[in-house]
């Protein structure tokens, strides 16, 4: 496993903690169709969360949310759509990203942008 897999694995888990912590209920992580994927796929409140994670070890390239582009957050909303199909008893719903810092010896970054629109 390559050292970006293992630092985007290691996010995830984390955000998925995060947001148990916050009292969302997982409903699927890594959900695929044909080439789309959805990193996580909770509930809060009535209300379907689609979460993008971005994690990265340093800022050397930017902060992990300024990596998300408009052709990714297409294809968020291309497997939203897709999911939503499978299960429309969802009535509403929102995108978030989580972004995590892993820096050696430090505590995890953890910062969450609610509802993003695009």
């Amino acid at each position: 496993m390559t050292h970006h897999k293992r630092t985007g694995n290691k996010g995830e888990l984390l955000a998925e903690a995060y947001l148990i912590e916050k009292n969302y209920s997982i409903i699927a992580k890594n959900w695929r169709h044909k080439h789309l994927e959805i990193d996580i796929i909770a509930s809060l409140n009535n209300k379907l969360h689609f979460v993008e994670v971005k994690t990265r070890t340093n800022a050397k390239f930017g902060l992990p949310e300024e990596s998300i582009s408009q052709a990714k957050m297409n294809h968020l909303k291309k497997a939203a759509e897709e999911y939503l199909y499978q299960h429309p008893e969802w009535l509403k719903i929102q995108f978030d990203v989580i972004a995590i810092t892993l820096k050696k010896g430090e505590i995890p970054e953890i910062f969450m942008i609610e509802d993003v629109f695009f």
